[in-house]
């Protein structure tokens, strides 16, 4: 053995308490930042509670969402056995509000989870070729800009039909060029940093730099938009069934429900429309606070180690 490899100094450099750490993932880092993020952690547990309620709806109530008892139609909140009360046909409301999470969050998030890997795809290819036919394919999807989103999704729901699926459908196309927007933008920006430069200097193909190095940057950012956007498809969701181009009545549905309890408002009986609508805006909002605590968490910027 040398002489060099007996030094004392040498020793110590090769000793494994001193190595230095290995680096967290940036998975770990980023649900740890999430962690800290109290609201976005509370509204991620209502949000799962919200899930699994209307999963397990039919062991929670013992009512069926369809029929109920005309005798004590309208009865208020507390009423024996009827916590939340029951609606204009005497169905329970809270078993309407359980069966009816079903349809409303699938309406919200089925859209949302087809749509995004089309749109990805799309916003890598006109993001990073930056041809002819990326370039028609987004001015394509601009003019679809042209139209508000919710006109847009109610026009689709009123030539199509009525019904969960086509509602999903139409919810789904509006979305195409709001999320591939996201898509583009993202790749455009990460297009021009200094690893694709080097990945395309040391030679890597182009669908090796589109799939590998520049997906996982571009998902974080439509990540968040996702997030963001199923808050938003609650709202719309309720506001297509609420005009009858939506969820075909009498499935429960949070639409349904408050469309159903605006009739007797005038009555001065609140509670029919006034819970479901309350669900509503609670379920939208912690989507969107999530979706608040998702971007927080994948910005280095704004979280620490």
């Amino acid at each position: 053995m040398s002489a060099i490899t007996q030094t004392p100094r040498h020793r110590e450099v090769l000793t494994p308490s001193r190595r230095p750490p290995a680096p967290r993932s940036q998975l770990r880092l980023a649900l740890r930042a999430f962690a800290r993020d109290r609201g976005a952690v509370i509204s991620a547990i209502f949000l799962l509670l919200v899930a699994l309620a209307a999963i397990f709806a039919p062991l929670l109530t013992p009512y069926s969402p369809t029929s109920g008892d005309p005798v004590n139609r309208l009865a208020g909140i507390g009423t024996p056995g009827h916590p939340l009360g029951l609606d204009g046909q005497g169905r329970d409301i809270l078993t309407r509000l359980l069966y009816g999470g079903r349809n409303s969050l699938l309406v919200a998030l089925v859209p949302v989870a087809v749509v995004f890997p089309i749109a990805l795809l799309i916003g890598l290819f006109a993001g990073y070729r930056r041809s002819r036919a990326g370039d028609l394919l987004m001015r394509i999807l601009d003019v679809l800009f042209a139209f508000p989103l919710v006109l847009l999704a109610i026009a689709l729901a009123a030539v199509l039909g009525a019904g969960l699926g086509n509602v999903m459908l139409s919810i789904g196309v509006t979305l195409v060029p709001y999320m591939a927007r996201v898509a583009y933008t993202a790749t455009v920006q990460e297009s021009s940093k200094e690893y694709i430069e080097a990945a395309r200097a040391y030679g890597a193909h182009p669908g090796h730099l589109m799939l590998r190095e520049l997906a996982p940057n571009v998902v974080a950012n439509l990540t968040v938009y996702a997030t963001t956007l199923c808050g938003l498809m609650i709202v719309v969701a309720a506001g297509l069934s609420f005009l009858g181009v939506g969820v075909i009545p009498p499935s429960p549905d949070w639409g349904i429900m408050t469309a159903d309890g605006s009739s007797v408002l005038l009555e001065g009986i609140y509670h029919v429309a006034t819970i479901p609508g309350l669900v509503i805006l609670l379920v939208s909002l912690a989507f969107n606070l999530v979706g608040d605590g998702v971007r927080d968490a994948l910005d280095p910027r704004k979280r620490t180690s």
